[in-house]
């Protein structure tokens, strides 16, 4: 099982964010956005991940309740069987982004699972993406070891 690490960063929410995913120190990507939330961007970051691992077992590590919770919790089954709709009735909050985030992880080719992180909390890999996703909100670029 391949092991990717993800975070979102945020400058102010609304604001220039960033996000990363790394499997190591040696394969990882970032990337910017000039006006977003964190959790946009923590989405992204997974999406990101899946695309750039397409093949085999993986497993997400997040500090992102939002992101975990979604499937360890089944949200996004409710919310489609809700039409889009969260437990209070509201629409669902960056739905763009689930509806390409759940069909990634969904995929019956291959299996995705989910484990929290706390953040900040001394774990190595995950205070790395959380650099990678900071510098990216900073300085607007990003950047890949693949490149």
């Amino acid at each position: 099982m391949k092991r990717i690490h993800t975070d979102g960063s945020c400058r102010g929410n609304p604001g220039p964010g960033g996000w990363a995913w790394a499997s190591g120190r040696d394969d990882y990507a970032s990337g910017a956005d000039a006006r977003t939330t964190n959790q946009r961007m923590e989405v992204i970051a997974v999406i990101e991940a899946l695309r750039a691992n397409p093949e085999g077992t993986v497993e997400i590590v997040s500090d992102s309740t939002y992101v975990v919770k979604c499937f360890h919790d089944r949200w996004h089954a409710g919310w489609l069987r809700r039409g889009w709709k969260n437990s209070q009735g509201q629409p669902v909050a960056n739905r763009d982004l689930w509806e390409v985030l759940i069909p990634l992880v969904l995929d019956v080719e291959r299996e995705v699972h989910f484990s929290w992180v706390k953040g900040h909390s001394g774990d190595v890999m995950n205070d790395f993406v959380d650099a990678l996703a900071t510098e990216a909100a900073d300085r607007q670029r990003g950047r890949s070891s693949r490149d």
